[in-house]
C-alpha cells in the first residue's frame, strides 16, 4: 500500500467513524479543508474518502459546498428492524439445546458488562456490547450466510443506536431487563416469546 492510498484509507476510516458513532450528525456538511485538517492529510485523499462513502450511500457531495451526511430515512429504519428480527429469530430457533446452557451464561456476562456501561453513562461502549449480544443469536445459529447478512447491518445498527444514545440512556434499566429475558427465553427454548420480547425491544429502541 503506497502513502497516497495508506492517506486515503485512514480518511475514509476516519470520517466514517465520525459517522457512525455521531460525531458527524445526520445533516451536517462535511468541508474537505476542514476534514484534511482534523485528519492530517492533503484533501486528495479526503476527496477519494468523500467519494467512497457517497457511493455507500453515507453521504451527498455537493460540489463547491461540501458532502452532506445522511441519515436513515423511517422506511429504512422500519426495514432494518425487521430484518434484525428476522435474522435474530431464525438463529435463536436453530441453536442446539446442548449449547444453550453455556450460551446463556455467556450472554449473562454480556449483560453484566452492559449495567456497568450504562451506569458509567458510557454510550459508546453500550453500543458496541449490545451490537455483540444481539450477534450472538445469529452467530451461535452455525449458519454463515445469516451471518454475513447481519453483519452486513452492523453499521447501520451502530449509526441508528447512536442517534438514539438519550433515548437508550433513558430506558436503560428496561433494555437490560428485556435482554435477560431475551436469555432466559433462548435457554428455555421458547422461540415463540423470544421472537415477541425481541419484536417489542426493537421497536421500543428504534421507535422516533
Amino acid at each position: 500500500m503506497d502513502a497516497s492510498t495508506s492517506a486515503a484509507e485512514r480518511a475514509y476510516r476516519t470520517i466514517r467513524d465520525g459517522i457512525l458513532n455521531g460525531a458527524h450528525k445526520a445533516g451536517a456538511m462535511l468541508g474537505e479543508e476542514g476534514l484534511a485538517q482534523e485528519i492530517g492529510v492533503s484533501r486528495t485523499p479526503v476527496r477519494a474518502a468523500l467519494g467512497r462513502l457517497q457511493d455507500e450511500g453515507w453521504i451527498v457531495i455537493y460540489p463547491k459546498r461540501g458532502a452532506l451526511v445522511q441519515g436513515l430515512s423511517e422506511r429504512a429504519i422500519a426495514d432494518l428492524q425487521d430484518t434484525r428480527l428476522i435474522l435474530e429469530a431464525a438463529g435463536a430457533s436453530r441453536i442446539s439445546a446442548t449449547v444453550r446452557d453455556q450460551l446463556a451464561a455467556r450472554l449473562h456476562t454480556s449483560i453484566d458488562a452492559q449495567r456497568d456501561a450504562l451506569a458509567e453513562r458510557d454510550v459508546r461502549r453500550f453500543i458496541e456490547l449490545t451490537i455483540g449480544f444481539h450477534r450472538t443469536f445469529v452467530e451461535a445459529a452455525g449458519n454463515d450466510v445469516l451471518l454475513e447478512l447481519n453483519d452486513r447491518l452492523a453499521d447501520r445498527q451502530r449509526f441508528l443506536l447512536f442517534c438514539k444514545g438519550d433515548h437508550l440512556l433513558a430506558r436503560c434499566d428496561d433494555i437490560i431487563a428485556e435482554h435477560v429475558t431475551l436469555v432466559e427465553q433462548l435457554r428455555t427454548g421458547d422461540t415463540d416469546g423470544f421472537t415477541e420480547t425481541l419484536r417489542k425491544h426493537l421497536d421500543d429502541n428504534y421507535k422516533p
